[in-house]
């Protein structure tokens, strides 16, 4: 393939990833106006609303002004004062990541990688400006720089990795003379350095994967659990099959926002659902919250054994440092780039205490940032008033995270050193 091949097909499926965006809000919003409404209202109402759901679920924020009537009839305090959403629908921007790592997988596959790269971000991009500009209404106002640049940058984002991925997959170090450049740059650090930190890397996504995993299969027992209430919540609102379709649609958008709460629960402070509230593992204290069926799985009051579930990432920090660091590199020598060696001192027998105890930190490190900035990105503003606050602190849930992982990791790896002995 020429290079105008590849930016054709890599712009081609930079479309069909928007087109999937779009389709799973405005497919079932279109089929709710032929069935419910008879044709009879204005499509672009429901391109409008299927746009900014699309937008949000890439972080771009919402400005809402409702009427005085809309607002008395959603029951709201404050919602007759314009209100910023700043909560983003997560499943969205995973989506987008995960088909824009395809398409950089992809693109790594041919000579022309930057070209695929590029064509696909800038296709992206324009759809993104494109829909931001057609989705403005009276009533809700999307950010325009926001809805130009968060898009691009989170399909970007997965295309870059992929492309990353595939690129260290074919080890073809002389195509690239910035990758070649950046290897040349780490091998000349010190080996111990580059060891720590390639470990601390390793074990600290590990444990805040092992977090992760924990809080999802969590929330699945809740929701089986809670079955019933869900059902009843449904039922309560009265939406009719085509209306808790959609909802059903919305609620899964929001499911990657749901794992990541109830990741911030298990390492300690929780979450809010509006200011004032607080559900953790010390007890749930809630005021008035929206009638969403996937949020009556929520413990109610102070739980006995809630507490156990601290035990959730510091097990995560140690099963981790234990797997990671049960091999440690006894030698590391100079590796050869391009024909050329680049030597430098070598590390052999058992790493130090010292080498153990600053990579565990930085294994904490790494968990706390990564867990940290889930906890940002779900977390915002979803509507007035007191729901202006929810979701985690993210300064709260990274710090703690880093120092529980960090303790469990050093206990890790000093254990895994003694059983090698």
């Amino acid at each position: 393939m020429n290079r105008t091949t590849v930016a054709l097909l890599a712009a081609l499926e930079a479309l069909i990833v928007v087109a999937i965006g779009i389709g799973i809000a405005l497919v079932p919003l279109t089929v709710l106006w032929a069935a419910q409404y008879h044709l009879a209202t204005d499509w672009l109402v429901f391109w409008r609303a299927a746009a900014d759901t699309w937008l949000v679920g890439h972080g771009v924020n919402l400005t809402v002004s409702l009427d005085s009537l809309t607002a008395s009839s959603l029951g709201l305090p404050g919602a007759a004062v314009p209100f910023q959403v700043t909560i983003a629908a997560l499943g969205f921007a995973l989506l987008a990541i995960l088909l824009g790592v395809r398409t950089g997988l992809r693109a790594a596959l041919t000579p022309y990688r930057q070209a695929g790269v590029i064509a696909a971000v800038l296709t992206y991009g324009i759809l993104a400006t494109a829909i931001t500009l057609s989705a403005g209404s009276a009533l809700v106002r999307p950010s325009i720089w926001q809805g130009i640049l968060l898009p691009t940058f989170v399909f970007g984002l997965g295309v870059v990795v992929g492309a990353g991925v595939g690129q260290a997959r074919a080890a073809d170090e002389t195509s690239d003379s910035t990758a070649r450049a950046i290897r040349a740059w780490v091998s000349g650090l010190a080996p111990a350095l580059r060891s720590g930190a390639a470990s601390a890397l390793r074990a600290g996504t590990a444990a805040a994967a092992l977090v992760l995993a924990t809080a999802a299969v969590t929330l699945a027992v809740l929701v089986l659990l809670n079955f019933g209430t869900v059902i009843g919540l449904y039922e309560g609102l009265q939406a009719g099959a085509l209306g808790g379709a959609a909802l059903t649609i919305a609620q899964l958008a929001f499911l990657p926002d749901l794992v990541i709460w109830a990741a911030s629960w298990l390492v300690g402070p929780g979450f809010a659902i509006g200011t004032g509230s607080s559900v953790s593992p010390v007890g749930t204290q809630l005021g008035p919250i929206p009638s969403l069926p996937l949020l009556g799985v929520l413990p109610p009051g102070n739980l006995a054994l809630g507490f156990l579930g601290l035990l959730v990432p510091v097990l995560a920090g140690f099963i981790a440092a234990v797997v990671v660091h049960s091999r440690p590199p006894r030698t590391i020598t100079g590796r050869t780039i391009t024909g050329r060696t680049i030597t430098g001192p070598t590390i052999t027998g058992r790493p130090s205490g010292g080498w153990l105890f600053l990579t565990a930190l930085g294994t904490g490190a790494v968990a706390g940032i990564e867990l940290g900035l889930l906890a940002w990105a779900s977390s915002g503003a979803a509507g007035p008033g007191r729901l202006h606050d929810v979701g985690p602190d993210p300064w709260l849930i990274g710090g703690i995270a880093a120092a529980e992982v960090a303790v469990a990791a050093v206990v890790g790896m000093f254990a895994s050193g003694r059983l090698r002995r």
